[in-house]
């Protein structure tokens, strides 16, 4: 295989393994989708090594082809990660021509979401549910519904606009906490905890703790580290937005919740 054939098969599998990483797929799973893509065409001798915020790849006979690519922002999206792996199982199975495969997966990462109101439908349909399920009664469930949708908004506002996940994230938690109080001492809610509870679970870094593990099992122990930290930071951020709003309403109007 000459040199530029390399660099395209090279550049394929770099393209797929940032979609799969940047979308919220675990690095075991992107550093084999690299590895069969480039075994598919006869690139034997190529090695890739994948964090959280980066992908190396490189080829290591006589030509020393490298690629990097720095992961900077990442989230979940699970049919584009879906939508890879078919692209990959394809081409693995020597249907498509390499300019082919790279308009395909430039249409896979230019993909539309689903729609912002759906979106925050769903989002607020899910914390309902979970605070009916720690118990939380039908004005509870409403509120959950309706604040974890005014959340999720700001949180991405805010987040587009900071590109800081922890303020983000704290913000969000402080809105909730504030909502929940004010639904509470007004009488309209009955009870603050289920309101809380419900309405941060969109929030709670569920993905990232269970790549976490999954990485440290596969024995990628810079990426479980990695995602664990992130996790753990993520929660301790949530935790700070809602600790410190209850504790400024305590302090200014005093009195149990």
């Amino acid at each position: 295989m000459v040199v530029q054939d390399k660099k395209i098969v090279l550049r394929i599998a770099l393209y797929a393994g940032e979609i799969l990483l940047k979308n919220g797929a675990e690095t075991y799973r992107t550093e084999d989708t690299i590895d069969k893509i480039c075994q598919s065409s006869k690139l034997w001798h190529v090695s890739s090594f994948v964090t959280p915020t980066g992908i190396f790849i490189s080829e290591n006979r006589f030509d020393g082809i490298s690629f990097i690519k720095r992961i900077k922002s990442r989230t979940i999206d699970l049919n584009k990660i879906s939508e890879v792996n078919n692209f990959a199982r394809e081409f693995v199975k020597g249907d498509m021509c390499p300019k082919d495969a790279l308009k395909r997966l430039r249409r896979i990462d230019k993909g539309r979401k689903y729609k912002n109101v759906i979106r925050m439908f769903f989002t607020g349909l899910a914390s309902a549910f979970f605070a009916l399920l720690f118990g939380a009664g039908l004005n509870d469930f409403i509120l959950a519904f309706l604040i974890s949708m005014i959340t999720i908004i700001v949180n991405e506002k805010i987040e587009k606009l900071s590109k800081t996940t922890f303020l983000a994230n704290a913000a969000s938690g402080a809105l909730i906490s504030l909502l929940a109080l004010l639904s509470k001492s007004t009488g309209i809610g009955n009870s603050m905890d289920m309101i809380i509870v419900g309405s941060i679970m969109p929030l709670v870094p569920g993905v990232a703790l269970t790549n976490g593990l999954r990485d440290f099992i596969s024995g990628d122990l810079i990426a479980g580290v990695s995602r664990v930290a992130e996790a753990i930071l993520i929660a301790v951020s949530i935790a700070v937005g809602v600790g410190t709003v209850l504790k400024f309403w305590v302090y200014l109007f005093g009195g149990v919740f």
